[in-house]
Order: C-alpha cells, then sequence, then structure tokens
C-alpha cells in the first residue's frame, strides 16, 4: 500500500497524515468512505454465522428492568422477533469465518498487522445498541446499511453502571453527535466515549433497511500480560535447549553458606537475588525476545483451526500461492513468524517469505525463484491448511 496516497476511506487523507494527525489522538468522520458499499453478508448469512459454536456472539438487550446479556451460540429461535425494538447481536471475529469479511481489513493495513485485530459486525433493530462506553483501543465504525446515531465525547468520569452486565458509563456526556448512514464511517481513538443508537430506515423503495455496522478494531496488549507471555516463552526456549552435566549444574540455585534460620518463612535473599539474575538472563538475548514477541502475537486465537488442504501442493502453480485469511504471518529482521511459529530467514529467501507476509499471496513468478527450503516450508505449510492456491483459499 502507498502511505503517500490520498484515499476516500480517510476523507482524503493519506494514510501518512491520517496516522500522524488522528491515531491514537482524535476522531474523524469520514462521510462516504466507501461509496455505494453493500452490506458483505445478508442477515441471514449474519444469523447463521451467530448459531455455530466456534463463532464469538453476544446478544445484548435494553429492557425495562436495564441490560441483558446473553453469550452465543443462537439457534434459529433463539433471536428475538425482527419487530422487537431495542435489540442488538454483536457477531465477532467474522474475517476468520468469511473471506469478503477478511478482503474489507486489507483496506486498514497501513496500520501494522501487529496492532490489527478483527472484524465485528453489528445487527440492531430500532433503538438498539450496547450503552455508552468506552473501548481500551482503535476502532474503525463503518454502516454498512440502515442509519446508527453516534454521539461521542471526550468522557473525564470513567465510571461505570454497577450491576449491569456490559461496561456501561454512569454519567456519559457526550460533545458531538452524527448519524451514519451506509458507506459513512468514524474513526475513534482509545478511550473516546460513545453511544450509538439503531434508527429506523427505508430505501427509497420504501423497504425497510437493516441498521448493520462493522467494527474494526485494533488489539492494545496489557503489559502485564504481554511480559507474562513472552517470560513464558523465553523459560520454554531455555528448557528446549540441550544441557550437559555441568551446565545443568551451574544452573541450579545453590545455597553452601545458608546459615540455621530461626524464621523458616523469610524468603531467602540469596534466591531472591537468583531469580532477577535468571530473568535479566532470559531477556538479555534481543533475538530470543523478539522471537518470543513474534510467536506471541501470530498465535492464532483459541477458536480458530485450520482445514485439511482441499487441492494437492503445485509448487508451478501459475496462480501462485495466498495465505488463509485465518492465518497471521509477520517478520522482523531475523525470523518470520506464522501462527505462533517462528523461522530464522536470510538472503533471497526471506525476502520472499516478506513478500508473502506483506502481500499475503505469491505469484508464480515468486516461486520460480525460491529455493529448495522454502520450498519445503511452504509445502509444510500447506499441508497444515496455512496457505493454499487462490482457487482453494
Amino acid at each position: 500500500m502507498d502511505v503517500n496516497q490520498p484515499l476516500a476511506l480517510l476523507a482524503g487523507l493519506t494514510p501518512a497524515q491520517f496516522m500522524r494527525r488522528h491515531w491514537q489522538k482524535k476522531p474523524l468522520l469520514v462521510r462516504q468512505a466507501m461509496p455505494g458499499f453493500q452490506p458483505l453478508l445478508s442477515r441471514r448469512e449474519l444469523f447463521d454465522l451467530a448459531a455455530q459454536q466456534q463463532v464469538e456472539s453476544r446478544l445484548v438487550e435494553q429492557q425495562p428492568a436495564g441490560w441483558r446479556m446473553k453469550q452465543g451460540p443462537f439457534g434459529p429461535r433463539s433471536l428475538p422477533a425482527l419487530n422487537r425494538p431495542q435489540w442488538t447481536l454483536l457477531v465477532q471475529g467474522v474475517d476468520l469465518h468469511d473471506r469478503r469479511a477478511h478482503e474489507l481489513l486489507q483496506h486498514f493495513r497501513f496500520v501494522p498487522d501487529a496492532r490489527l485485530d478483527d472484524l465485528m459486525i453489528s445487527f440492531a433493530t430500532p433503538g438498539g445498541g450496547v450503552g455508552p462506553h468506552f473501548d481500551s483501543y482503535d476502532v474503525f465504525l463503518l454502516q454498512a446499511s440502515g442509519r446508527r446515531r453516534w454521539k461521542i465525547g471526550r468522557q473525564k468520569d470513567l465510571a461505570l453502571q454497577e450491576g449491569v452486565p456490559l461496561k456501561v458509563l454512569q454519567n456519559f456526556e457526550p460533545e458531538q453527535e452524527f448519524v451514519l448512514e451506509a458507506g459513512d464511517m468514524l474513526y475513534l481513538p482509545p478511550r473516546y466515549a460513545h453511544d450509538g443508537l439503531a434508527e429506523p430506515s427505508q430505501d427509497e423503495d420504501g423497504k425497510v433497511q437493516d441498521c448493520m455496522t462493522y467494527s474494526i478494531g485494533f488489539r492494545a496488549p496489557k503489559r502485564a500480560g504481554l511480559a507474562s507471555e513472552l517470560l513464558q516463552r523465553l523459560a520454554d526456549f531455555a528448557g528446549d535447549e540441550e544441557e550437559d552435566d555441568a551446565a545443568v549444574s551451574q544452573s541450579l540455585y545453590r545455597d553452601p553458606s545458608q546459615a540455621a534460620t530461626p524464621t523458616p518463612a523469610a524468603l531467602p535473599e540469596g534466591l531472591l537475588a537468583f531469580a532477577q539474575k535468571a530473568v535479566h538472563e532470559a531477556l538479555k538475548d534481543p533475538l530470543a525476545l523478539a522471537c518470543a514477541l513474534g510467536e506471541c502475537l501470530t498465535e492464532p486465537k483459541a477458536s480458530v483451526w485450520f482445514d485439511d488442504p482441499s487441492g494437492r501442493w503445485d509448487p508451478r502453480c501459475a496462480e501462485g500461492l495466498c495465505l488463509d485469511p485465518r492465518t497471521r504471518m509477520m517478520y522482523d529482521a531475523q525470523h518470520v513468524f506464522i501462527n505462533g511459529e517462528s523461522y530464522r530467514a536470510r538472503g533471497a529467501d526471506a525476502t520472499l517469505m516478506r513478500r508473502l507476509a506483506d502481500q499475503r499471496r505469491l505469484a508464480a513468478a515468486d516461486l520460480r525463484r525460491a529455493g529448495p527450503s522454502a520450498l519445503d516450508l511452504l509445502a509444510d505449510w500447506h499441508a497444515a491448511g496455512w496457505l493454499a492456491h487462490p482457487e482453494d483459499c
């Protein structure tokens, strides 16, 4: 993607300008970010997804007694009637299950893949919403069909209502208000409070339109959680290394000078120093830390699994190869990372793998330049269902 090319998606800004002026700084309203946009999934297709066990979905209803939320899956008779107001169906990770949704996400790859999370679709009847709230991550809210009224504000009071199954703000004070129609989009930085309510809408022929909003969300790892994951992976790396008896002896804690103690429950200072040194040793190898981070960021979600390849492996295929939509692939200067695994990469093969990660596909000409080790690796990934020939993707 040319990050210096103006985009209608960003109200005529280039991706570079958007990232400097708005990303994590201030909202951006874009009228007709995608002119003539039509929902990628019909209402029936969305409801069918919500009925699947492996798809994360939620039903939110605002009732006289208060908010109510249920977790999916939702069978054909589990959802409220369409003529009942004030209910919302939220279907998470649609890009993992529908290629059209996955392709929509590619428009937002001016942000690093390490931050891009998923596409959530919200279907709501009139008055439906999830209450005034804030997210800890950036989000683009693309109106796919119908109308939704958004109220937004830089909320200072972040207190939440008690006894509510949702994180609903107690004292929401909006500063701006917009009505979004199909093709319009609103970007909000983290912790920017917002409340969206579906409004009745009809097309030119008087047909009632569904209110569907697509939320393009981003990942924002928490420091403590990321540290825990990285330390665990670094410990696994160390555990995988073969050590001789002498090395094992050196790696064990020893305390030959430990005196008899009248306070046995007190933590020995020597053991604390040993623990500090162990953590320091684990972190001092920058390659190991980068490797752990790449594996962590490409680890598939728990609900993701890959199908067996539907076609045979053919490295000479004229159509080339493409990554499965569920595959996460990244790289650094020394490695390529794919679905939680890491590989050292050098020379022409490294260039090839980086092209696959950036473009999510390789042309036949690329494959003709691939070395034997790269082709063996691609064959393994094909057998795992991580990539395929385009007709099978």
